[in-house]
């Protein structure tokens, strides 16, 4: 045995490890022996950036499934792939070429911007692929998607073809959230709601009193709303006229009575601005009211507004008050009101919401499933995108795990409107319609002959990214890996995009393809700082991975934070747990340097099984037989985190403290001797084997270091 250094050194064992894997090229499906399928999806990382530490939980637990698996002789697939991430890709190059030469995208043209786009994406995502690889994910690097790719871009094409085919995609007038900042609009799952300290102003409206944090939309209030049940208003009827005196003039309201109306907030009643509000725009919708703009999409104050007409919304606010204070209609303002409101999580922009010609996806429209694989939904038969997403998860052909995410999602689903999927940014996949005159075209290729104009918005960054489970294995194309591979045995990601993209991907798998995406979602908690605060680089408490690893190793971060982290719960991040588990791969370091100083026979002679000669062999066979099932058993349960903390206590404890300062005694007997240096191999091996699936690359290396000509990513899992 060679002379080993006292203490580990990652940095040694990662790179050639790493080497090793992709020489052999073990984690392809192809070179694989033959087996049951298993195949998961690496949640696409977007391409604004760098790895974040909750991708690397996210790396360490869907690598602990890939490894296992593939040592269960599954033929595992882990597919690696990137997300253009549209919105947030395009507002981080706009952020910087505004901060570098205050410009901003409608500076150049559509297909100058773009390129500045494309290289951004290019250069982030060599970096997270980098990061990818070191973090130790048993990828199949062969098979990498990328969401903006040739082969994806023919998904998301054919993917709106068809569902505009089906009635599901239309063309509409209504409410959506418009970001002025950016000038497009986000989905509802994209809006973030902020708390805020403002005003609160109360006003005369006739006999009423009303009460609104936007003085400046009541331009177009000419409806007083309150509940049918409500006894202080019982004298005025549904459709009842009023005169009264308002901001420019005297005009006439009209009474409506709606149930949706809260009698306890408030003076009960409400004026409604249906252009600029969803719970106004469904009151409107509802009774069959007008609805007329008040403010423009850069923020202004449209001719509506009489003489606050151009102004800013900021500015307009606050001559509307001053002019009614005149009139004797302002009654009194709460100078500290807190409310929330809403953000665009993806740029920062307050959100204005604006009734514009839009894109969407019909929830609950029905449609006929032409072809479907779905238990309890015959192929032919009508559904709603809605019924179908409920019904999956109902009926437990996808399991939601924790399975208290059940309510969540189907809270959701409930509360679904019409998916807005057009953007009015320059990055992303451009809708494949194209007009002349009256006529409209939709197709995967543009048409022939002159005069067509192809739709400038681009498509919700979750419309591709909802396709991630199939299109990554050449849908539409009918191609081996789709058969084979689809649907995906399990989706791991964190609980906070159960609604932007699990439930998308349902969606998606069920209406194009009759299929669920996936038979198991694996929801992981988020990782916070030590103070249980949200990570973000605006707080300054954001972790790059890369420097944890470099200080203790990938095997050590990986660990520590499996180690801690239950399924969908949130956990503090804890440098001094990564130390720990540096620790613990020391540990494992010189329990092989005490192991292999102590062999006398050749490794591959120790492989017939020992005896339990005295009591201490039997209390670690016992203890192995124990971990074996154990470990195996949680993590088929998902409770990755009891396995990890099985396996350190067997390897730490039983092994370490207990059988090696056993085995001392017992190596100096010759009559033992040979049998005790059986069971430490046979601990270490087996340890090895139950510990490579959480830290791959000192495994990987001391199995090596044994003298094993194989590779242990590709042995057989330990059977009790």
């Amino acid at each position: 045995m060679q002379d080993l250094p006292k203490a580990y050194d990652p940095s040694v064992a990662e790179e050639q490890m790493n080497a090793k894997w992709k020489k052999a090229d073990v984690f392809n499906p192809d070179n694989q022996k033959e087996g049951k399928p298993f195949c998961m999806v690496f949640p696409p990382a977007n391409v604004t950036g760098i790895l974040h530490l909750g991708h690397a939980l996210s790396v360490s637990i869907e690598d602990i499934l890939a490894r296992y698996k593939r040592m269960q002789g599954f033929k595992t697939l882990f597919l690696p792939g990137t997300d253009h991430a549209a919105i947030a890709t395009q507002a981080k190059v706009e952020a910087e070429l505004y901060k570098k030469d205050k410009k901003t995208h409608r500076d150049f043209s559509r297909e100058e911007f773009l390129e500045m786009v494309k290289d951004y994406a290019k250069n982030s995502q060599s970096t997270i692929l980098d990061q990818l690889n070191k973090l130790g994910a048993s990828v199949d690097w062969s098979r990498l998607a990328y969401t903006m790719d040739k082969k994806r871009t023919l998904a998301v094409k054919t993917a709106f073809k068809r569902l505009y085919e089906k009635g599901l995609i239309y063309q509409g007038k209504r409410l959506v959230n418009w970001d002025p900042k950016l000038q497009t609009n986000v989905s509802d799952d994209e809006i973030k709601w902020e708390e805020e300290t403002t005003k609160f102003y109360y006003f005369k409206y006739g006999p009423f009193t009303i009460g609104t944090t936007r003085p400046e939309t009541k331009f177009g209030d000419k409806y007083v709303v309150m509940h049918p049940d409500d006894d202080r208003y019982s004298k005025y009827e549904h459709g009842q006229k009023i005169e009264l005196e308002w901001i420019n003039s005297q005009i006439e309201a009209t009474i409506i009575k709606d149930d949706s109306i809260d009698m306890e907030l408030g003076t009960g009643v409400m004026t409604i601005t249906p252009a600029h509000d969803t719970t106004d725009y469904d009151i409107a919708q509802k009774h069959d009211l007008d609805i007329e703009p008040i403010i423009d999409l850069q923020g202004h104050m449209l001719p509506i507004a009489g003489e606050f007409e151009g102004q800013y919304i900021a500015k307009a606010r606050k001559g509307v008050v001053e002019k009614l204070e005149q009139k004797g209609l302002l009654e009194k303002i709460d100078e500290k009101y807190v409310h929330r409101i809403a953000t665009n999580s993806r740029g920062g922009g307050i959100i204005e919401p604006q009734i514009r010609k839009q894109w969407f996806m019909a929830v609950d429209k029905p449609f006929t499933l032409e072809h479907s694989e779905i238990d309890g939904i015959k192929s032919g038969s009508e559904t709603t995108l809605k019924q179908l997403m409920r019904h999956v998860v109902e009926s437990g052909q996808i399991n939601i795990i924790p399975n208290h995410f059940d309510k969540t999602y189907f809270h959701w689903i409930d509360n679904l409107r019409d998916w807005n999927i057009s953007r009015q940014i320059v990055f992303g996949h451009q809708i494949p319609v194209w007009y002349k005159n009256d006529k409209v075209y939709c197709d995967t290729k543009a048409p022939s002959g002159d005069d067509w104009k192809q739709d400038p918005d681009t498509l919700d960054t979750w419309f591709s990214s909802g396709l991630w489970s199939f299109s990554t294995l050449g849908w539409p194309e009918e191609t081996n890996d789709l058969k084979t591979f689809h649907p995906n045995s399990i989706l791991e990601t964190g609980y906070d995009i159960l609604f932007f993209w699990v439930a998308r991907m349902v969606l998606m798998s069920g209406s194009l393809l009759g299929q669920v995406p996936f038979n198991t979602v694996y929801l992981h908690g988020l990782i916070r700082d030590s103070e249980r605060q949200k990570m973000s680089k605006s707080k300054g408490n954001a972790i790059d991975p890369l420097d944890i690893m470099q200080k203790y190793g990938t095997d050590a971060l990986r660990f520590s934070l499996v180690y801690a982290n239950a399924g969908g719960t949130d956990t503090a991040f804890m440098e001094d747990r990564v130390k720990g588990m540096k620790h613990f791969a020391n540990k494992l370091w010189n329990i092989f340097r005490f192991i292999s100083s102590n062999l006398s026979l050749d490794i591959e002679k120790l492989d017939s099984p020992p005896s339990a000669n005295t009591d201490a062999d039997k209390q670690i066979l016992d203890s192995l037989e124990l971990i074996i099932k154990d470990s195996t058993k949680h993590i088929e349960a998902y409770r990755f985190n009891e396995a990890a903390q099985a396996i350190y206590q067997f390897v730490w404890h039983e092994l370490a403290d207990k059988y090696i300062e056993a085995s001392k005694e017992q190596l100096q007997d010759d009559a033992n001797s040979e049998n005790t240096q059986r069971i430490l191999v046979l601990c270490l091996e087996t340890s090895l084997k139950l510990l490579h699936p959480f830290m791959p690359f000192i495994t990987e290396y001391i199995w090596g270091l044994l003298g094993h000509k194989t590779i242990l990513a590709t042995e057989e899992w330990p059977k009790s």
